[in-house]
């Protein structure tokens, strides 16, 4: 039986007692007392379970709507179509079903690759770019499928949106670990580490234990933003081990940290398993923003997150070592895959 199968179900009141829903709105309208106010609530959220839904956050449903239409306007392309835009060395393109598997989990074994077909952009860089024509790692340029400007156009808005909301809650997620309000900025400048992944889990086979859409992991970015329609497959491995199916909530988006807060946090602050199982019936369609520091940028455990009692858990190290070991970990295409 698969792992998903030993989750509870549970109704919205109750699952937001765990996972809790926090209003950004106060911080983002700069009201008094707001920014620690929320930030003493992402704090509780961060170190008690990883997980929390945005609300508050000003994102137009029609921006959301949109990303989603464009993403289904994608996946039906004709496949040969879609593999010539394949992921290349930056992560950028098309990556096929059954063709990247959790190898750097430390949640579970996979043994299966991953039953999803994915898009992923990042920032739109022209060929002229500096970073585009030196070859550095992670800098390279989006693949869009010719024909379909409108498509292009609305996934381009979408993470030009979710940046922006990115860099505002940089103050709140600063503060909820003592750090003054402007600290993260800085490691987001200059074209912070982004990519945004739009996903198709074709309906699949329950009864097979070691195949899921996506299997139990944790995220390497800093933070995650995740979009999601009514389709259920989505779970979250809670402290006590059990696992919740996080329902969607309408106006918001689900956020989980990844390994490079807790890293930063010294552990302090949960980066939460999760996984997907679409037992459906149905297509599955989900948009990830995964939102990380500049690749140059040097993670060191935080002056608040460490003392005499508490050492560092972790050594300093470049963010770009750090995500290219995870890529060459997870995917198939890349050069340095170590499945």
């Amino acid at each position: 039986m698969n792992i998903f199968k030993a989750m509870a179900v549970k109704d919205v009141a109750e699952v937001t007692r765990t996972i809790p829903v926090i209003d950004f709105g106060p911080a983002f309208r700069a009201e008094s007392g707001g920014l620690d106010a929320v930030a003493a609530q992402v704090r509780d959220a961060c170190e008690r379970i990883g997980f929390f839904y945005l609300a508050g956050h000003g994102v137009s449903p029609r921006i959301v709507q949109a990303a989603f239409e464009a993403s289904r306007e994608f996946h039906a392309l004709p496949l040969e179509e879609k593999l010539s835009l394949k992921l290349n060395d930056s992560n950028i393109g098309y990556l096929p079903v059954n063709q990247s598997m959790q190898r750097a989990s430390t949640v579970h074994k996979a043994t299966r690759p991953n039953f999803n077909e994915s898009f992923f952009i990042s920032h739109e860089r022209a060929a002229d770019h500096p970073d585009v024509v030196a070859g550095t790692p992670l800098r390279g340029r989006n693949r869009w499928p010719a024909g379909h400007a409108g498509m292009r156009a609305m996934m381009v808005a979408y993470f030009k949106t979710m940046e922006a909301l990115g860099e505002r809650m940089l103050p709140v997620l600063a503060r909820s670990l003592g750090l003054p309000a402007g600290f993260f900025a800085p490691y987001f400048a200059n074209e912070a580490h982004i990519n945004l992944r739009f996903l198709h889990y074709p309906h699949q086979d329950s009864d097979d234990a070691e195949q899921f859409g996506q299997g139990p992991h944790t995220d390497n970015s800093f933070i995650t933003m995740l979009a999601r329609e009514d389709v259920p497959g989505l779970a979250v491995r809670l402290p006590s081990g059990d696992w919740l199916a996080p329902p969607v909530i309408e106006g918001t988006f689900l956020v989980n940290l990844g390994n490079v807060m807790k890293r930063w946090s010294n552990d302090r602050f949960l980066s939460t398993p999760h996984g997907v199982l679409n037992d459906s019936g149905r297509d599955r369609y989900s948009i990830a923003f995964f939102y990380s520091p500049t690749p140059d940028a040097r993670i060191e455990v935080l002056p608040t997150c460490t003392g005499p009692d508490d050492p560092p858990h972790y050594e300093p190290a470049v963010y770009r070592d750090l995500i290219l070991q995870f890529y060459n970990a997870n995917y198939f295409h890349r050069p340095g895959y170590t499945g």
